[in-house]
């Protein structure tokens, strides 16, 4: 890069991080990584209306488990703070009132009663819904009357009515949009907060942010941003607008459907690495189409240039195939650490160190969120519960014949081990002709509360010689 690169990840504190968020965070910290920059955390908590206490702790801790780190923000103070608009404001006045002096903006006294009006006849006659500018010529004694009255008003910016403004998009290229497309935003609010709009350049530029990366959804606003860098005299930053998040009927991904929050994947037994590695997918992929990465490897072939314009399709099955690949791959200690909690609950006993990771070992083939461990190892820690038919199964001629040799040939044996189940198999085939499902559904049963599943040694293996044994005699007592 040609100069220092500087980002920014700038979340409204309004609810829980969606993976929309997620993902627009973690491509700004990957570009900032692989370009040797800085990551920056700013909390745009101008809007006051739709602040939600504890929504930035929240944030912060969301960020800190999926393991995103930030060189300056809330908690790490850098140069170019304070980290929360809210305390900027007196920033934003300075800067609108420049604004107003240089006739580039304007006081708006239009009441919501009257913009509503406005709105619904725009629509009846089927023109653009926009702010009409009735109150950009307004005279400067008739403002400053209304201002010594009281009256409620707004800050607008005073943009251009014709003429077309084109810029480049690190990801779109050319883009171009006619002015009279794009409304006099408002920059200072009634209630005295600045808008994202005015908020963001300010503090992009105060900030020496070097690329802005953002959702698809703020293109359209572009035009209003480089007219206020443009306005003020600053440099304006490259952009990189990432392309939509889509279900699978190519709907745009909303937190009306369903569960989007990051929180919500992790509560339900997603990995925060693969949650990271398949994000980090959605709409960027490798020259190699790769699949699997941690988030080391993406810090080191992350690029803008393989990010695509069409929107990414979030496909929760295949965040599932992820998250299993994960679990079956991933360290077997820091695995049984991140489930040991599960059990706890679940009110077992995992004095047995060696037990437990055989019985982790076993489980993570099986599993593809972390919750469903419980349901496939229960077997292994609780009593056996059985059904009619399985009763009727346990209960049978084959099956008694089964249990008392296997207690029978077990006592003889000084040491049991994997190879002594396997012979045991064996001689049961040769000496009582018992043999496929007839000698593997009984012995599952018992032993598992299963007639399918792992294997006889496997079994042994887990349970060890004396819970092996005592599961046969309660069986053989049915």
């Amino acid at each position: 890069m040609n100069k220092f690169v500087r980002v920014r990840f700038a979340p409204s504190p309004t609810g829980y991080l969606h993976v929309g968020g997620l993902r627009t965070a973690l491509y700004n910290y990957l570009f900032a990584q692989k370009n040797g920059g800085s990551f920056i955390l700013r909390i745009e908590d101008t809007d006051r209306s739709r602040y939600i206490e504890g929504a930035t702790e929240s944030l912060l801790r969301t960020l800190k488990q999926i393991g995103i780190t930030y060189d300056e923000g809330p908690d790490k103070e850098g140069n170019f703070g304070p980290y929360f608009q809210s305390q900027r404001n007196e920033i934003y006045h300075r800067r609108a009132q420049q604004l107003l002096a240089e006739d580039k903006a304007y006081y708006c006294f239009c009441t919501p009663e009257t913009l509503s009006e406005m709105r619904d006849k725009q629509r009846e006659e089927k023109e653009m819904i926009r702010y009409d500018g009735r109150c950009r010529s307004l005279p400067p004694a008739e403002v400053q009357k209304r201002l010594e009255n009281g009256e409620s008003c707004v800050i607008r910016a005073k943009l251009p009515e014709t003429g077309t403004i084109r810029f480049f998009d690190l990801i779109r290229e050319e883009v171009a949009f006619p002015w009279d497309m794009v409304d006099d935003q408002i920059l200072i609010k009634s209630d005295g907060y600045p808008t994202y709009h005015l908020a963001n350049v300010i503090d992009d530029h105060l900030m020496e942010i070097s690329h802005v990366i953002r959702g698809e959804e703020w293109l359209s606003s572009t035009p209003k941003h480089i007219f206020l860098y443009e306005a003020f005299g600053w440099e304006k930053p490259e952009y990189a607008h990432l392309p939509l998040l889509l279900n699978p009927d190519k709907s745009k991904l909303s937190k009306r459907q369903g569960d989007v929050a990051v929180e919500d994947f992790l509560e339900k037994g997603f990995l925060p690495e693969a949650l990271i590695n398949f994000v980090a997918l959605l709409g960027w992929h490798d020259s190699s189409d790769r699949e699997i990465f941690s988030l080391q490897e993406l810090e080191q072939v992350f690029s803008l240039k393989r990010i695509t314009k069409s929107g990414a399709v979030f496909d929760l099955e295949k965040l599932k195939w992820m998250n299993g690949h994960y679990l079956r791959n991933m360290d077997l200690d820091d695995l049984a650490d991140r489930v040991r909690d599960y059990y706890l609950k679940a009110g077992y006993d995992l004095s047995d160190k060696t037990k437990f990771k055989k019985v982790i070992e076993f489980a993570r083939e099986r599993i593809t969120l972390l919750p469903e461990i419980i349901e496939q190892t229960k077997m292994f820690y609780e009593e056996l519960e059985y059904s009619n038919e399985d009763l009727q199964l346990l209960k049978s001629e084959n099956a008694r014949k089964l249990y008392s040799y296997w207690l029978q040939e077990l006592a003889k044996q000084p040491e049991v081990t994997e190879e002594t189940i396997e012979q045991l198999i064996k001689q049961t085939t040769e000496e009582l002709k018992i043999k496929g499902k007839d000698l593997y559904f009984p012995l599952r049963l018992c032993l598992f509360g299963k007639p399918h599943g792992p294997n006889i040694p496997a079994l042994f293996n887990i349970l060890g010689k004396d819970e092996f044994i005592k599961r046969l005699k309660k069986a053989n007592q049915q």
